[in-house]
C-alpha cells in the first residue's frame, strides 16, 4: 500500500468487523431471549404467523379456560340434583309404606306425612341454595322462557336452544300422521250379549301393555255391564271399553306402538253379531275389515297402536305415543301434543322461545358455533312433576295426595313421575357434561398443544443451532479485530520510502 489518505484494507476491515458484530448480537439477543424472532425485521412473514398463531392461542386458552369453568357450574347443579333424587326415593318408600292400610295406625301415616313435609321443604331448599358464585342454578333462573303456546301442545320438555342474536326461536310442529290407540271393536249386534243358550256363557282374555284378565259373562248380560267390568281393571290391563252403538270398542289407555289390545275366546257360547272387527289403522274410530267370529276367535286377534309421526322445525321428530322429540345442535325439545293435536294432521306454532338457558361459549371465536345452550329447570316441589299426574306439592299436608287421607295412588303416581323427572335431568346434564364439555375439553387441548407447537417453531430460538452461531460469531469477530489492527499498520510501511 503507498496511500495514507485512504486505507482501503482497514475500511474493508471494519465493515466486516461491523457485520461480524451484528451477528454476534443477534445471537446473542435471541439466546438471552429465548425468541427467534424479536422484531419484524428478523422474518416479516414469521412474525406475521407467529402473531396470528399466538392469537389462536389465547382464543384456545379461553375457550378452554370457559369449557372448565361450564363443568364446575354442571357439577355443582348435579350434586343438588342427586340430593333432591335421594330424597325423592325417600318419599316412594314412604308413599308405598302407607300404602299398606290396614297395617298402619292413624298415627303412623301422621309421621309419615310429617317425613314428606320435611322433604318437600328440604328439596324446595336445595332448590333456593344450589348456587354458583351467587347465581342460583335450580331455581329457574337458567330455565327457558317461552310465550304462545299452542292449546295443542299438551307438555313439553325444552333441554337446549340457540338463540341467534338474541332472536326469538319458533317452534313448529308439522303432525303428518296421526297417533293411533290399539282398539278392537266387539260387535254384540244388540245392547246385550245374545247366546245361544241362556246358561251359555261368552269366554274371552283380554290382554293389554300392562297386563291380561279373563272375563266371563253369560247371556243377556248389558253392554254396559261388560264395559263396566273390563273397566274395572283398566289398572291391571291397560285397556278400557266403551259401548259403541250394538257393541263395545276396547282400546288401550295410551297412544303408541307399544300399545295392544289383544282378545282370545276360551268359550264363544254361540254368540251372535259379528264377532271381533279390528279398527282402521288411519281412523280409530271406525272399524276395518271382515269380522271374526267369536266362536272362530280361539287364536289371538291383536291390534297394536300408532306413534304421531313428526316433524319439527324441518327435522323429522322422533316419537313414541303423542310426543315428539328432535335434538340438534340448535334445537334439543320434547313436546307432548294433545289427543286432538296428535291425530290432526297439520303444521301449528307449538311456542315461542324468547330466551333463557345457562349459556356457555366453549369455542375459539365468539359466534353461535361455539355457543352452547342448556336448560335447567325450577325444581321446587311444586314445578316437579307434570299436569297429566299431578306436582310433588300435592303430596304436602292437607293437599289431595297426602298420605293421611288423600289419595294414595295419585301419590305414587306423582312420586314416580317426580323421580324419572329428576333422573332425566341429571342424566341429560351427564350427558352435556361428558360428551360436549368434556369431549370440547380434549379438543381444545389438542388444539392448543398443536398450536403451541407451530408458535414455537417458527419464534423460538434453537438453542444448538444458535449456539453455534454465537461461538462462530466470536471466532470472526476476534479474527476481524486484529485483521483490522494489520490493516491500520500497514500505511506505516509508506514511512520506509521517505
Amino acid at each position: 500500500m503507498s496511500q495514507i489518505n485512504t486505507n482501503v484494507s482497514s475500511l474493508i476491515a471494519q465493515r466486516i468487523l461491523g457485520q461480524q458484530n451484528r451477528s454476534l448480537n443477534k445471537s446473542l439477543e435471541r439466546l438471552s431471549t429465548g425468541l427467534a424472532i424479536n422484531r419484524g425485521a428478523d422474518s416479516p412473514s414469521g412474525l406475521i404467523a407467529s402473531e396470528n398463531l399466538r392469537s389462536e392461542k389465547n382464543q384456545l386458552s379461553a375457550a378452554l379456560n370457559n369449557a372448565q369453568r361450564a363443568e364446575q357450574v354442571i357439577n355443582i347443579a348435579e350434586g343438588g340434583l342427586q340430593e333432591v333424587g335421594s330424597l325423592l326415593q325417600e318419599v316412594q318408600s314412604l308413599v308405598g309404606e302407607t300404602a299398606n292400610d290396614a297395617g298402619l295406625s292413624v298415627e303412623e301415616k301422621e309421621a309419615n306425612q310429617l317425613q314428606i313435609d320435611s322433604i318437600l321443604q328440604t328439596i324446595d331448599r336445595i332448590a333456593g341454595s344450589t348456587s354458583f358464585q351467587g347465581t342460583k342454578l335450580l331455581n329457574g333462573s337458567f330455565d327457558f322462557t317461552v310465550s304462545a303456546q299452542a292449546a295443542t301442545v299438551a307438555d313439553f320438555q325444552l333441554n337446549g336452544a340457540k338463540l341467534t342474536n338474541g332472536n326469538n326461536v319458533e317452534v313448529q310442529v308439522a303432525v303428518t300422521a296421526s297417533a293411533q290407540h290399539a282398539g278392537l271393536f266387539l260387535s254384540a249386534g244388540g245392547a246385550a250379549l245374545d247366546l245361544s243358550a241362556a246358561d251359555a256363557s261368552l269366554t274371552f282374555e283380554l290382554a293389554g301393555a300392562k297386563g291380561s284378565r279373563q272375563f266371563s259373562f253369560a247371556s243377556g248380560t248389558s253392554l254396559t255391564s261388560v264395559a263396566a267390568s273390563i273397566n274395572t281393571f283398566t289398572s291391571v290391563t291397560g285397556v278400557s271399553a266403551a259401548v259403541s252403538g250394538t257393541g263395545l270398542v276396547v282400546k288401550s289407555d295410551e297412544f303408541g306402538s307399544d300399545q295392544f289390545v289383544s282378545i282370545s275366546v276360551s268359550d264363544g257360547g254361540g254368540q251372535g253379531g259379528d264377532g271381533i272387527i279390528g279398527l282402521a289403522a288411519t281412523d280409530e274410530n271406525s272399524t276395518a275389515g271382515a269380522a271374526t267370529a267369536f266362536g272362530a276367535a280361539s287364536s289371538e286377534i291383536r291390534d297394536k297402536g300408532q306413534d304421531v309421526a313428526a316433524i319439527v322445525n324441518g327435522v323429522t321428530a322422533t316419537s313414541r305415543g303423542k310426543t315428539a322429540q328432535i335434538n340438534t345442535d340448535f334445537l334439543d325439545v320434547s313436546i307432548e301434543l294433545t289427543a286432538a293435536g296428535a291425530q290432526a294432521a297439520g303444521t301449528v306454532d307449538a311456542f315461542t322461545i324468547t330466551g333463557g338457558g345457562a349459556k356457555f361459549n366453549i369455542g375459539a371465536s365468539v359466534d353461535v358455533g361455539s355457543e352452547v345452550r342448556i336448560g335447567l329447570e325450577n325444581v321446587v316441589s311444586r314445578n316437579v312433576g307434570s299436569t297429566a299426574t299431578g306436582f310433588l306439592s300435592e303430596l304436602g299436608s292437607g293437599k289431595s295426595a297426602n298420605l293421611v287421607d288423600g289419595d294414595i295412588g295419585k301419590a305414587q303416581k306423582i312420586a314416580d313421575k317426580a323421580v324419572s323427572q329428576i333422573a332425566q335431568l341429571r342424566g341429560r346434564l351427564g350427558a352435556f357434561q361428558k360428551n360436549v364439555v368434556g369431549s370440547t375439553v380434549r379438543s381444545l387441548n389438542v388444539a392448543l398443544e398443536n398450536t403451541s407447537a407451530a408458535e414455537s417453531a417458527i419464534r423460538d430460538t434453537d438453542f444448538a443451532e444458535e449456539s453455534a452461531s454465537l461461538t462462530r460469531s466470536q471466532i470472526l469477530v476476534s479474527a476481524a479485530t486484529s485483521v483490522l489492527a494489520i490493516a491500520n499498520s500497514q500505511p506505516q510501511s509508506v514511512l520506509a520510502l521517505i
